[in-house]
């Protein structure tokens, strides 16, 4: 998987994520599609037009993967959980970063923060995070998720700028927003949100259980029924626009990763979408 991906980026991989340097090169007039949190606000206070820095770019990309293993994570309906793909996605993209020596950490959360695991390089360091991701204890039930918590404990241990990969499916308690937002103005955030298609759609099944993984309860419906249904689909219309709508306020590229989709061709999409949007912002700068 690792050297199909590699080779179809054909060393592309910055398409994923920049990476920022931190030596300033030079001080520009701002042009449209410029990136406004590099805006210089001394500079442009002095001159009474909007400046912005350019930095030269760092070789070295250090990214931390923030990974919510709370207990909505073990369901899945067609090939495989979501917390398997959690997994994949994280050996992936450790790997092809680590063997281009870029160096890489993570925040693991199961209700509470759980572990933190400094930044470092090497095939080591893949395999030590992989261990601790796959080993730490399954909450069979949590009062609730928090995700604002796993942003916020970035907030305060991540000092250097870096790449974060937030990997959720987002069954969390409110108030995520305003940290993810603070997150992305220090930070390159990504997104990545896992999802199984009976979290979009009821199949037409009769009556059947339907269990919450988060608290462990449990209701009798009738999916036959269409009005049950239609507030079925209206409600997740209607998180479908609230969490599209919270990422794009927050400027944060989404990577939707499905349990019946193939991670690598995701990704590779992913990929060619940031780079497509790159190259129509130099276009419109010039």
């Amino acid at each position: 998987m690792l050297r199909r991906l590699d080779g179809l980026l054909q060393g592309e991989y910055r398409t994923l994520f920049r990476g920022q340097g931190v030596d300033l090169a030079d001080i520009r007039e701002y042009e449209p599609g410029d990136d406004v949190r590099y805006i210089d606000w001394n500079v442009s206070a002095r001159m009474d037009t909007p400046y912005v820095r350019q930095y030269l770019e760092d070789r070295e990309v250090t990214a931390h993967f923030l990974l919510d293993l709370s207990p909505s994570v073990d369901f899945g309906t067609v090939n495989t959980l979501k917390r398997d793909q959690l997994v994949d996605f994280v050996a992936l993209v450790a790997r092809l970063l680590t063997r281009h020596g870029n160096r890489i950490g993570a925040v693991l959360y199961a209700g509470k923060v759980e572990r933190t695991i400094p930044a470092a390089t090497g095939k080591t360091q893949v395999l030590r995070l992989l261990n601790d991701v796959i080993n730490l204890p399954r909450l069979q039930s949590a009062p609730f998720t928090s995700v604002s918590d796993l942003i916020e404990h970035a907030l305060r241990t991540i000092k250097r700028r870096s790449v974060i990969f937030l990997v959720s499916d987002f069954f969390t308690a409110p108030g995520w927003e305003r940290p993810l937002g603070m997150l992305a103005r220090r930070h390159e955030v990504i997104a990545v949100r896992l999802e199984d298609p009976r979290e979009r759609e009821l199949p037409d099944v009769g009556m059947v259980d339907l269990n919450d993984a988060e608290t462990g309860e449990s209701i009798h419906v009738d999916t036959h029924n269409a009005t049950f249904r239609r507030r079925f689909e209206a409600a997740v219309s209607k998180r479908e626009a609230e969490l599209h709508g919270a990422f794009a306020r927050c400027g944060v590229d989404v990577l939707t990763l499905s349990t019946e989709e193939d991670l690598v061709g995701a990704v590779l999409r992913f990929a060619a979408l940031r780079k497509q949007r790159r190259l129509m912002r130099s276009a419109v700068a010039v």
